[in-house]
């Protein structure tokens, strides 16, 4: 699977949420920027902090018209239970199939002391309001990414210099 690229069409999504409810790509569009993130467990020390962090600075986004989705293979129970325990206050998507993974280029190959597994790669990404993607950041630390993701959503709601 390649990597996707700026300004290309973001590809369709669907799936459940924390709550079970079906999620679309398309109910944002038009209207809201999104934030994509994808990470590789719920209640992961890196995993957490990063979560916290977009929930911290979900009023910041919100006033950006940006919405936060988080991606994890973890099923709607544990995102409920994940949510619950810290009181996080951005969406998780459920993708148990793996097929938003996979449609976004995150499910990977690492390799780690000589052993290959496959596994999500933090990363993310921001879809306009047009559909396209702004930003593709794969492999990133989740240390101060919330706020750096928050910047380049600023950067897209300032007006032009003249």
């Amino acid at each position: 699977m390649s990597q996707l690229q700026k300004n290309q069409e973001a590809p369709f999504f669907r799936s459940a949420n924390q709550d079970n409810q079906l999620i679309y790509l398309s109910d944002y569009k038009g209207e809201k920027n999104v934030v994509l993130y994808f990470y590789p467990k719920d209640d992961t020390p890196g995993c957490t902090i990063e979560a916290n962090d977009f929930t911290a600075l979900a009023g910041e986004f919100d006033a950006q018209d940006t919405m936060i989705i988080g991606v994890s293979k973890d099923d709607c129970q544990s995102h409920r239970d994940f949510i619950a325990k810290y009181g996080l206050n951005v969406q998780l998507l459920a993708d148990t199939s793996g097929d938003l993974c996979e449609a976004y280029g995150v499910w990977q190959e690492v390799e780690k002391e000589g052993v290959k597994k496959w596994k999500i790669v933090r990363s993310t990404f921001i879809i306009g309001k047009d559909g396209k993607l702004v930003e593709a950041l794969y492999g990133v630390n989740h240390e101060g990414h919330a706020q750096a993701v928050l910047d380049i959503v600023k950067g897209l709601n300032a007006p032009a210099e003249a």
